[in-house]
């Protein structure tokens, strides 16, 4: 069973890999061809909506206890991206040429590739401690680029799902709308977020100082 779970994770991290190292490529390609900061979404929106959709496989992983991750900082990521992704941007094509969308995508997919690349090496044991390191430093800086973006854009996406009362039907039963679900998510979300940086950075320091005891051995 352990054998069969190691090829599995291998597999799925594999494909998670290839997935993002095209949608980077992508923006890469579109960015440097258009010089446009508005195109980001056309050029790879569907694949990263598509990868990220797909990502819900990890929760159910850490459920399951194939990995050590858990159940409850994976939902997170998991929810808080989906979200963006599905119910504000996918539907709304007067957001998806926003600029935020670049700086997001970008960093989603770069520390997407860093991440499912150092995932799927460690299932055959074979992960160099550069990409160690660069799997627990390169967040440091692409977290926070990533949520900025999704901040921003749901913030300046606020004059537009109050405009056309969008989501109405799911939030019909309840006693506020999804507008008023935005304001109280702008002013959580930063919150959440802290909560799955400082368990990272904790993370880092952790990995890092195995990798370092076993150089110096």
């Amino acid at each position: 069973m352990p054998q069969f779970s190691n090829f599995y994770l291998f597999a799925y991290n594999s494909l998670q890999f290839f997935g993002w190292a095209i949608s980077l490529s992508r923006l890469l390609i579109s960015f440097t061809v258009t010089h446009s900061l508005n195109a980001a979404y056309a050029h790879a929106g569907e694949l990263i909506c598509l990868l990220q959709s797909l990502s819900l496989l990890e929760v159910i992983h850490g459920a399951l206890g194939i990995v050590p991750s858990g159940v409850l900082l994976p939902l997170m990521q998991w929810g808080g991206r989906t979200h963006y992704l599905l119910a504000i941007v996918r539907g709304n094509v007067q957001v998806q040429e926003s600029p935020s969308i670049l700086a997001t995508f970008f960093a989603w997919s770069l520390s997407e590739v860093i991440r499912y690349s150092h995932y799927a090496l460690n299932c055959i044991g074979n992960c160099p401690y550069w990409l160690t390191y660069l799997r627990y430093t390169a967040f440091i800086f692409l977290y926070p680029m990533g949520f900025a973006g999704e901040m921003w854009l749901m913030y300046h996406a606020l004059p537009l799902i109050k405009e056309k009362n969008l989501h109405a039907d799911y939030f019909a039963l309840l006693p506020f709308s999804y507008s008023s679900f935005i304001q109280v998510l702008l002013a959580v979300y930063p919150i959440l977020w802290l909560k799955l940086y400082f368990h990272l950075l904790k993370q880092r320091h952790l990995k890092l100082g195995k990798q370092r005891d076993k150089k110096n051995k």
